[in-house]
């Protein structure tokens, strides 16, 4: 659906999932994808984190809240993203595959 890289392996991996939820008959499935994919945020926040101890050299408290502040709204917007893109994309495959369904 998408052309750059992470949003196409966080739709696939949110498709996957949620197919392996529903062939176990767990219809649950609209918060787990939400946060299978929106858990990248959550590793954007905790590399962050290692970048700041090993690459950066910032000495001032004022300015190591800043950074953090700055990636934890940025991490939150990241999950936001990829995790709205993740439920939409599995809501457009369970839709696709209910509909393939014949009842007579």
């Amino acid at each position: 659906m998408f052309d750059n890289g992470i949003e196409f392996h966080g739709e696939e991996n949110s498709i996957s999932l949620v197919y392996f939820q529903l062939t176990a008959e767990n219809h649950n499935w609209w918060w787990r994808s939400f946060f299978n994919t929106g858990a990248t945020g959550v590793y954007l926040f905790l590399y962050s984190g290692l970048y700041f101890n090993t690459r950066l050299e910032i000495a001032s408290l004022v300015s190591t809240l800043m950074y953090f502040g700055y990636m934890l709204i940025m991490s939150l917007l990241f999950s936001l993203i990829t995790g709205s893109i993740g439920t939409f994309s599995a809501f457009l495959f369970t839709k696709a595959i209910y509909a393939s369904i014949k009842i007579d």
